[in-house]
């Protein structure tokens, strides 16, 4: 167990004085050369986009962390002393504990029944633990504890190899051994992974609830992680534990959860060798309209959540009992695509089981865990619009938006992991980073999973499942999923960029264009200039605004006066040019010539031609209001020809 140090889980000090110096001289760039426009009244679209959706993700999240810090400190301790009174004086009937391993390193294996066969020998209860392992080398392993422990009176090792499927098929088979013994209405189950290290007093401090509490159904623990691997690596799972962390002791206060972590968990055994409760973590899928019957390959936590929640069990989080998993990425070197095959894994099992949790409804589960689900289906598309604003704003409208989305996220992410700093008792500098990765990039995989949640793959097991044996039934629904995943993302950037003003629907102005121009939206003969759409653009601007023609040449017919007396009245009071290398050049029929003015009040019928600029701008008399001309040049039509 050289790789795995019991001081394996935090970064270095050199990592973190890095992290300080980059994100100091970050921090300095943006604000000192954070251009002023940014914050100006034009910036209204993105700060509406950024900072309205961010007030709502964060005021859930605050409510999350003002629940768990209330737990903590308020409700969690009343628990605790409960607990610890009924413990002195009651033990359960008998322990059962079923512990799965697959091809796990014997030196690993040796603590962590080592740290198990001492803390059931020390609880003394009588204890079977049910040993689901892969090779026999594990058998010598687990007797050579047995031997250095003493051959313990009260705890019994009876072994199960596995069949190499999946996790979900060995549980099944210790469960149903369990069930023979027929456990009695105090006896309990504990199910833990054999890469988990309890420390001493685990059991007596984790068990206890059970007693003092008849409604409980099951329970889990906090979590330590002792990681073979880099400094980053280490960091990314002590904030995943510290997030898990704030969570689990929100749902805490409904009496509810939103996994059962297959990591360290206890249940009834009564409860646990139920038939039908058997038979989901053995057999669990879901019929689909797109995937058909697809079985669940791993995620057997979520099938023994979902079946206490629909059976009314409580659940409950139990923040001061530590569980230490040795934790290793698939691939120690290829951070990035480790870490995103584990977190596809994940959601792929919250995807796959919180449909048909939410269909419970409120009533069963109570209204806060319930649109805690729901959020969970939100979250994914809501935290993705912050940064898609922003690059689009950066695009498209002005560059220096990139600059004031990234200050906004070093403030709001440096908040959030003091919040989760000084619940887990400890910061690093590296949170603030991998907590928007986390988030980002975990969004994009559950909108990407959320069209593909049948493909399934165990990386340590390397077995896959989900999917048609047909090859052909197997392209054909991934190229659907690539194709409604499409319709949707498309859907939100295209009402994104409308939102924010890159995209404009098209008005009054547009169509009549496009009816001068084409004919396709009227039967009715073109008209030969421009005069009707230029009248509708005066009156299609907000009150005293200016109307922006394109580049090109224009033609103001004599048709003008008739068509501003059919509108309402003239909002905008100029026009102008456009301002770039094509020029705007604005014919005018010599029959108005006569109501367009230069800057020293010269009709066109008189001089035939004029330049219209910013400050020596002409004049279009109309009966209601004059006409400011900017930026274009002005031509008698006649001797245009």
């Amino acid at each position: 167990m050289q790789n795995f140090k019991s001081d394996a889980t935090r970064a270095s000090w050199v990592t973190e004085l890095t992290t300080f110096l980059f994100g100091a001289a970050l921090l300095t760039i943006l604000v000192f050369e954070l251009p002023p426009e940014v914050f100006s009244p034009e910036s209204k679209s993105f700060i509406l986009a950024i900072g309205l959706i961010g007030a709502w993700r964060y005021s859930w999240w605050f409510i999350q962390a003002i629940r768990s810090v209330w737990y903590n400190r308020k409700v969690f301790p009343e628990l605790r002393a409960k607990a610890d009174a009924v413990g002195e004086v009651e033990k359960p009937d008998h322990l059962y504990v079923l512990c799965t391993s697959f091809r796990i390193e014997a030196e690993v294996s040796f603590a962590v029944y080592d740290a198990l066969v001492r803390d059931a020998h020390d609880y003394g209860v009588p204890t079977t633990i049910f040993a689901a392992i892969s090779d026999r080398s594990d058998i010598d392993v687990i007797e050579h504890v047995m031997a250095e422990n003493g051959w313990p009176a009260n705890v019994e090792i009876s072994y199960m190899f596995q069949k190499g499927d999946g996790k979900r098929s060995a549980m099944a088979e210790v469960l149903r051994a369990i069930s023979r013994r027929l456990p009695s209405h105090r006896s309990l189950l504990v199910s833990m992974d054999g890469d988990i290290q309890i420390e001493p007093g685990t059991l007596e401090r984790s068990l206890s609830f059970f007693l003092a509490n008849d409604e409980l159904g099951a329970l889990t623990t906090n979590n330590r992680a002792i990681v073979n691997g880099g400094d980053v690596t280490k960091e990314w799972y002590d904030l995943r534990y510290a997030q898990r962390h704030l969570v689990m002791s929100s749902m805490s206060i409904s009496e509810r959860l939103l996994v059962l972590t297959g990591r360290y968990s206890a249940f009834r055994a009564e409860l646990a060798t139920d038939p039908e409760f058997i038979e989901l973590v053995e057999n669990d899928h879901v019929e689909h309209w797109r995937f058909g019957n697809f079985k669940f390959l791993s995620g057997d936590d979520k099938s023994t959540w979902y079946w206490l929640m629909k059976n009314n069990w409580k659940m409950l989080y139990i923040p001061d009992v530590y569980v230490s998993g040795f934790e290793e990425l698939p691939d120690r070197d290829r951070f990035f695509k480790s870490t995103i095959d584990l977190m596809r894994r994940w959601f792929g099992n919250m995807l796959r089981t919180s449909g048909r949790a939410i269909a419970l409804g409120p009533r069963s589960m109570g209204m806060f865990t319930w649109w805690s689900l729901v959020d969970q289906r939100l979250s994914m598309w809501t935290t993705l619009i912050g940064p898609t604003v922003a690059i689009l704003l950066t695009l498209f409208v002005r560059p220096s938006f990139i600059f004031a989305y990234a200050l906004w996220i070093l403030f709001t992410r440096s908040i959030a992991t003091t919040v989760l700093a000084m619940q887990r008792g400890r910061f690093s500098l590296l949170w603030v980073p991998l907590l928007y990765y986390n988030q980002i990039g975990g969004a994009l995989l559950k909108t990407y999973v959320s069209f593909r949640f049948n493909r399934q793959k165990w990386s340590r097991q390397g077995i896959s499942a989900g999917e048609p044996n047909d090859p052909k039934a197997a392209r054909r629904q991934r190229h659907m999923g690539h194709v409604i995943h499409g319709i949707y993302a498309g859907t939100m950037l295209l009402v994104l960029s409308i939102a924010v003003g890159v995209l404009a629907p098209p008005d009054q102005t547009a169509l009549a264009v496009l009816k001068d121009e084409s004919g396709f939206l009227s039967n009715e003969e073109t008209v030969e200039g421009d005069s009707y759409w230029i009248a509708l653009a005066l009156t299609d601007v907000p009150m005293d605004g200016q109307v922006q023609l394109p580049a090109g040449v224009m033609f103001l017919d004599a048709s003008l006066p008739e068509e501003l007396s059919k509108i309402e009245s003239i909002r905008a009071t100029s026009m102008a040019g456009y301002d770039g290398k094509q020029a705007t050049t604005l014919l005018v029929a010599p029959a108005i010539a006569e109501q367009v003015r230069d800057s020293r009040n010269r009709p066109l019928s008189e001089i035939g031609s004029m330049t219209c600029g910013q400050n020596d701008g002409c004049t279009l008399v109309t009966q209601e209001r004059p006409i400011t001309l900017t930026n274009m040049e002005v031509r008698l039509r006649s001797a245009e020809a």
